[in-house]
C-alpha cells in the first residue's frame, strides 16, 4: 500500500534510543513528490542543541514528525523556527517532564553501568512497551535494542538527562496533529489528550491494536492518520 500524502519535504525524528531506522516500515508506504528527511536526534545536553541540529540539517521548509521524545525536540525546533514548521505531528509523545531529581538519579544510575559491556535497552523493558500481542515477538525486540545498542552508552547518558521542561505548547502555531496509541503503556491517553489539547488547534487520533512503538506496530495505521491530516492542510504547504 502507497499512500499520497503532499509535496512539502518531510521530516522524521526518532525516539528514546531509537535512531532512523524506526521508520523503515513507515517511509516505503508514503509517495512524496519531495524528499523525505529521517534525522538522528543529535549528541546535545539539551532540548534546544538537538532542534538547533535539526534544523541545520532540515530543508528550509517542511513537515516535522516527531515520535516519542523526538515529539519533544519536535515542539522545539517549532518554538524556535515557527516560520520553518510547515505543520507538526507528534506520536506517542506527552507534556510529561522528569523532575531535576528524578533526572539526576536516573543518569547517577547509567554512569554505573560498565560502559564496555552496553548492548541496548533491557529486552523485558522494551517487551513492555509494546501492546501486549508483540510482547513476545522477539525480532521484534530484538530490533529495538539494536537501535539502542548502535546509538552507544554515551547517547543514553545524553538522552537520560535531557531536562524536557520548557518546551512550548501554547504558544505553537502551525497545523497539529498528536496521535496516540490505544494501548500504550509508556503515553497515558490522558497524557496525549492534554498535549493535543495544549497546543491551539491541535487535532488527536488515536490508533488501536498497538503499544508505543506505533511506526513499527502499525505503520500503515500511522501513515493513513499522518496522510489524512496532511491532505487536510494542502492549502498551508
Amino acid at each position: 500500500m502507497r499512500i499520497s500524502a503532499t509535496n512539502c519535504p518531510l521530516v522524521l525524528l526518532p525516539g528514546y534510543m531509537l535512531d532512523e531506522s524506526l521508520w523503515d516500515e513507515v517511509v516505503p508506504l508514503l509517495q512524496w513528490e519531495a524528499p523525505v528527511h529521517r534525522l538522528p536526534l543529535s549528541p546535545g545536553a539539551t532540548t534546544e542543541a538537538i532542534a538547533h541540529s535539526v534544523a541545520q540539517a532540515a530543508p528550509e521548509r517542511f513537515v516535522l514528525v516527531g515520535f516519542s521524545l523526538g515529539g519533544y525536540i519536535a515542539r522545539k525546533v517549532a518554538e524556535l523556527y515557527p516560520e520553518r514548521v510547515a505543520a507538526l505531528v507528534l506520536v506517542a509523545s506527552s507534556l510529561e517532564v522528569d523532575s531535576a531529581e528524578r533526572t539526576k538519579a536516573k543518569q547517577d544510575a547509567i554512569r554505573a553501568l560498565d560502559p564496555s559491556t552496553f548492548r541496548g535497552l533491557s529486552m523485558g523493558a522494551i517487551a513492555q512497551s509494546l501492546h501486549p500481542d508483540r510482547r513476545g515477538d522477539r525480532e521484534l525486540v530484538t530490533r529495538i535494542r539494536e537501535m539502542g545498542r548502535r546509538l552507544g552508552y554515551e547517547a543514553l547518558v545524553l538522552q537520560s538527562g535531557l531536562q524536557r521542561d520548557g518546551i512550548a505548547a501554547a504558544s505553537l502555531t502551525c497545523p497539529t496533529l498528536v496521535i496516540g496509541a490505544a494501548q500504550d503503556p509508556l503515553r497515558s491517553a490522558r497524557e496525549t489528550r492534554e498535549l493535543a489539547e495544549a497546543i491551539p488547534g491541535a487535532r488527536l487520533d488515536v490508533i488501536e491494536q498497538s503499544g508505543h512503538m506505533l511506526p513499527l506496530e502499525q505503520p500503515e495505521a500511522l501513515v493513513r492518520a499522518i496522510a489524512a491530516f496532511l491532505h487536510g492542510q494542502k492549502n498551508a504547504l
